[in-house]
């Protein structure tokens, strides 16, 4: 009872989040781009709830238009990574051999490297934007999912309908996609929601090192760059997409666990 209930608290703040990101023009009170020179770093108030910038720009709206970066990348570069490593590795671990070995050694290869590091070096090379950074996080982030889906693929090939399948002449792209990859939806679902807030963090992480989404697009990480310098003077500038990533993290993660609990067999008690 208690599992169902954090995931429906978790999955409903989720959903909250993505109708803020798809509604944002009509739920911002402000233009996230406009200069206004008479508000210069106001503090929250009636007419700017999380206050205003060094330009008079209204962080509430910022942050809400952030949320729409956040998630398209967060889910983009989930969805990217998960489908390169469920395919790559189910196919590994069905091929076995020297296909699997070398497959082995290019997945190990990518996961010696810390991850938030291979992300800033994959783009540095390529130019920012919003592409580059999907593109940045989904190469990063897929050997995991290649080493899991590997791993499961190993013990599918082993079963009892995938034998019969091989009994009757099913060719093994009619095995891998018809018979296995429907036993590993479950565990990619799981997986997946437990990526989406790594994903999250790691775009504040590039956007607050200035590789992600270049200003004046706002981004949460970017906002928290832009202003760190005014800590001590104005701490709400800060404060609330810092809150925004954390806040969003730890939800996506809470999201996770409850499914993982709710889907994966061998957790329930």
């Amino acid at each position: 009872m208690k599992k169902n209930k954090m995931l429906a608290i978790s999955g409903s703040i989720i959903a909250l989040l993505i109708v803020c990101a798809l509604f944002a023009p009509l739920l911002s009170p402000y233009n996230p781009l406009a200069i206004d020179l008479d508000q210069l770093k106001q503090p929250p108030s009636l007419s700017h709830w999380c206050g205003t910038d060094t330009i008079g720009r209204d962080i509430l709206s910022r942050v809400i238009y952030g949320s729409r970066y956040s998630l398209l990348i967060g889910i983009s570069a989930t969805v990217f990574s998960l489908i390169v490593g469920l395919l790559s590795g189910l196919a590994a671990g069905y091929c076995g051999g020297k296909t699997d070995a070398c497959f082995t050694m290019l997945t190990d290869l990518f996961l010696a490297f810390p991850s938030l590091l291979l992300a800033i070096g994959i783009s540095v090379i390529l130019p920012p934007g919003l592409l580059s950074t999907i593109i940045a996080l989904g190469a990063v982030g897929w050997a995991s999912f290649a080493r899991l889906f590997r791993g499961m693929a190993y013990s599918l090939k082993e079963s009892v309908f995938v034998d019969a399948a091989r009994a009757v002449g099913c060719s093994p792209p009619r095995i891998l996609f018809i018979h296995m990859l429907p036993h590993c939806i479950p565990m990619a679902i799981v997986a997946a929601s437990l990526k989406v807030g790594g994903f999250i963090l790691a775009e504040s992480a590039l956007s607050f090192l200035g590789l992600g989404i270049q200003p004046p697009v706002p981004t949460w990480g970017s906002m928290v760059s832009l202003h760190r310098a005014y800590l001590p003077s104005a701490p709400w500038m800060i404060f609330f997409p810092g809150c925004a990533i954390a806040l969003t993290v730890f939800v996506c993660n809470m999201f996770g666990d409850s499914l993982r609990d709710r889907l994966d067999p061998d957790l329930k008690i």
